[in-house]
């Protein structure tokens, strides 16, 4: 009966081991997710930037599957290429280390001294949990969340720490135990199988070091026993990283997962030669019997990831080549429909921020199809072309694709996403997508109209050409304003567009009254009236969805703004705001004044 107390005991302290990790890795990616595309994609340009740049993303998540996870989600997105992906591998093998010396902290021997007393785990607990509740419930700034799970995730893990220590405890002087043990002391690939096989079944190699650790409180763990199970615990990790990469992804993702093992299993088979030949040389004799305490094992895993990588770091070319003979290029490639899909990977939820940018260079690129599509198809009222036309409907169909893809996508996403600044981001993202595919919308509006202007024989009068040219030119660079504050995620850019669109909506009202007077004076044709009077509404409408975006740009950081645009633009349009009148005023003397100049 006691024994099998002392196993829940043990399993409840690895729960909440576990579950700590989670939480503090959880907090830590999102104080930080909206920096790890650009610290993965600009500081791996070389192989030792790329394995410093694995180590401390690794440090900063707490897992080096969800480091490789990433990675392999942003070699999809093309953000990284394989080879930077091998050092990143490199490194997160050391990152992943952190976890062990923290853990370390049950060593600490306060020896009544009232300051070291506080670094130990049964203190450092408790205050950690205080300070992460007090984080989370009292203080309302997301920054102070973030922080408090990062605090009580700490907290938890140190609670399960110090319960799988408890548990295993009585283990101390068990005879059962000790001979169990001394087997695998005298087995090395034995430890190996063992550390393998329980991190498959665990999936951390970091919660497998940490039973380690707590079990080192026996006094019954000696260098000998641990260092082929550290070594196991490293194998192990790289199943779960293999299958992950594996599932649904290119063959550059598949060759990440390749090189993890490849790298792990070597580095395993060297370093087991090398522990043997120095224990036969008698190097250190009674380093092999020595009992090792939870720092000892930390270090023992440091050592042997870094010296690893060390060792490698010259050979990640070699690396690169034994994967791609084991993950061949296919003879005929087969043929990637929407390459820009490539971003919405699955594996990138794991950290919101990082898979709502990806989304967001996505709406980047249906807002350049949208915009090339306008101007395509202003130009077929000049000269119609059936080619031409084909293509408008093309990168329509395209668009119409691209918004259902990402639409799907982002609901997908909802679910992961925790933090408030994360939400107004996937809010705007959802609105903005569609505000896109309507400018799409009106790019084949245009198409139609000007088939049927052509269809018809419907001659523009000469004014009536200039005056589409101004407005025309007005649309376009509303549309470029847009996808600049889209691209920077400029607040000074999305505010210069609704000013334009006053000008727009002003010039519209021009035109309509200029050409209902020429209908009336019959100097146009009805039919020639009627395509005028539709293409000016669909411009309008074009300059209105370039507002909404703006808007909602805008709103991302500014309560005001996302909870009323409408009554926004009532205060913005009727106030004195010097800002706005200004490029007002530039606008009307860039676009209205020559056409009311015109004859």
């Amino acid at each position: 009966m006691d024994t099998f107390f002392m196993i829940l005991k043990l399993l409840g302290g690895l729960a909440m081991f576990l579950y700590g990790m989670e939480v503090m890795g959880d907090g830590l990616k999102q104080g930080s997710g909206n920096a790890l595309k650009n610290v993965l994609g600009k500081l791996t340009h070389n192989a030792f930037l790329g394995v410093v740049t694995g180590a401390l993303v690794t440090a900063v998540i707490q897992s080096s599957t969800a480091t490789i996870v990433l990675t392999v989600g942003l070699i999809g997105a093309g953000v990284l290429n394989l080879r930077q992906a091998v050092s990143i591998v490199l490194g997160a093998n050391i990152g992943t280390t952190v976890t062990a010396q923290i853990i370390r902290l049950m060593d600490v021997d306060s020896s009544g001294d009232s300051i070291l007393v506080f670094f130990k785990p049964d203190t450092l607990a408790p205050i950690a949990l205080i300070i992460g509740i007090i984080c989370v419930m009292f203080i309302k700034k997301e920054a102070s969340k973030n922080i408090g799970m990062i605090a009580l995730g700490f907290g938890i893990l140190f609670m399960g720490l110090l319960g799988m220590t408890d548990a295993v405890e009585p283990l101390s002087s068990s005879k059962a135990f000790a001979d169990v043990l001394q087997r695998f002391s005298e087995m090395p690939v034995l430890g190996i199988g063992v550390g393998l096989v329980c991190t498959v079944i665990v999936q951390s190699s970091s919660a497998m070091v940490g039973i380690l650790q707590a079990l080192s409180v026996t006094g019954a763990m000696t260098f000998e026993l641990i260092y082929p199970i550290i070594m196991g615990i490293n194998l192990g990790t790289c199943v779960t990283t293999a299958i992950v990469c594996s599932i649904g992804s290119s063959k550059d993702a598949k060759r990440t997962g390749i090189v993890h093992i490849v790298f792990n299993t070597v580095g395993t088979i060297l370093f087991m030669i090398a522990m043997t030949v120095l224990r036969q040389a008698g190097f250190m004799p009674n380093l092999w019997e020595d009992v090792v305490n939870s720092g000892g094992i930390a270090n023992f895993q440091t050592i042997f990831n870094l010296v690893t990588a060390i060792v490698l770091l010259p050979f990640t070319g070699i690396l690169v080549k034994i994967a791609c003979a084991i993950i061949k290029e296919d003879e005929e490639p087969e043929a990637v429909q929407y390459p820009e899909l490539a971003v919405l990977d699955s594996k990138l939820m794991m950290t919101p921020p990082l898979a709502l940018s990806e989304v967001n260079k996505l709406a980047l690129e249906m807002a350049q199809i949208a915009r090339d599509n306008v101007e395509l198809s202003l130009k077929q009222f000049k000269e119609y072309n059936g080619e031409v036309s084909t293509l408008i409907n093309d990168s329509e169909e395209k668009l119409d694709y691209f918004t259902d893809r990402a639409d799907h996508y982002l609901i997908e996403l909802s679910s992961h996403i925790k933090t408030e600044g994360d939400k107004r981001q996937h809010n705007m993202l959802m609105q903005c997508i569609r505000d896109i595919e309507r400018i799409g919308d009106y790019a084949t509006n245009f198409d139609e109209l000007a088939k049927k202007k052509a269809e018809k024989e419907v001659k523009f009068s000469k004014i009536a050409k200039k005056e589409f040219e101004l407005i025309n030119d007005a649309v376009l660079e509303i549309l470029r304003l847009t996808i600049e504050s889209m691209k920077d995620e400029n607040d000074y850019v999305a505010r210069r567009i609704e000013p334009l669109e006053e000008v727009i909506d002003d010039m519209v009202l021009l035109l309509k009254n200029r050409h209902t007077d020429r209908l009336c004076d019959g100097i146009c044709s009805i039919n020639g009236g009627l395509i005028f009077m539709d293409v000016l509404t669909y411009l309008e409408r074009t300059a209105d969805q370039c507002s909404s975006i703006a808007m909602l740009l805008l709103g991302k950081n500014n309560d005001a703004i996302s909870q009323n645009h409408h009554l926004y633009m009532q205060e913005l349009h009727t106030s004195s705001d010097q800002s706005y009148l200004a490029e007002q005023d530039n606008r009307r003397a860039q676009y209205l004044t020559p056409i009311k100049n015109l004859k």
